[in-house]
Parts: C-alpha cells; structure tokens; sequence
C-alpha cells in the first residue's frame, strides 16, 4: 500500500487577452505523483471556469516533497540537462525579458 505524500504539480495557462502564460504550483496530498497530477488539473479546470480567456494548455509536472510543507521547504524541483553556460541557460529558460513578476492582478 502507498503512503500519502505532499506534491507540487506545476500547471500551465494561457491568458488570451493579456498574451501571457502562467505557471501556477499547487500542493496536494495525494497517494502516488499520478493522483496528485489527476487533482492538480481538476483544480486547474475550475481555475479557468472562474476567469474569462484563460485556458488550461494541458502540461502538468509533479513534485513528491520529501517533508511536510513549512517554511523553507522544497515545493517543487526540475532538472534539466543541458551544455549552456550559466547566463545562457538562465537567459533561455528562466529570465527571457519577458516575464511578468510581482504582484499583478
């Protein structure tokens, strides 16, 4: 039998009228990374029925947290191979100039 875990599921959206996506992580106790993604785009698609022009683009990723959710704990993590140099894997990935940050909404 599994254990009841804590997961990070990372969804994607598009907001149609503002051109942008967004990367949403949510948390969820859940018995294997397959039901944590199965409750992460449930809450995804209620998500998007309460706002008008954002969809759900259907990529979801999961997370199995190795400790209970607090400060500082590790909520999500990602590898990715890749030869680029520091600078240029952040500049491709991460900080491309277009990114919104902060509070917004």
């Amino acid at each position: 039998m599994s254990e009841v875990s804590w997961y990070g599921v990372r969804c994607v959206f598009r907001h149609r009228e503002l051109g942008v996506y967004e990367e949403r992580l949510t948390l969820w106790r859940a018995l294997s990374p397959d039901e944590a993604i199965a409750r992460g785009e449930s809450e995804a698609r209620e998500y998007c029925a309460a706002l008008d022009g954002v969809e759900y683009v259907d990529f979801a990723e999961t997370y199995r947290m190795d400790d209970e959710p607090g400060e500082g704990a590790e909520v999500f993590s990602l590898m990715r191979e890749s030869g680029l140099p520091a600078g240029e894997y952040v500049g491709r990935f991460f900080a491309t100039g277009a990114e919104r940050t902060g509070s917004w909404g």
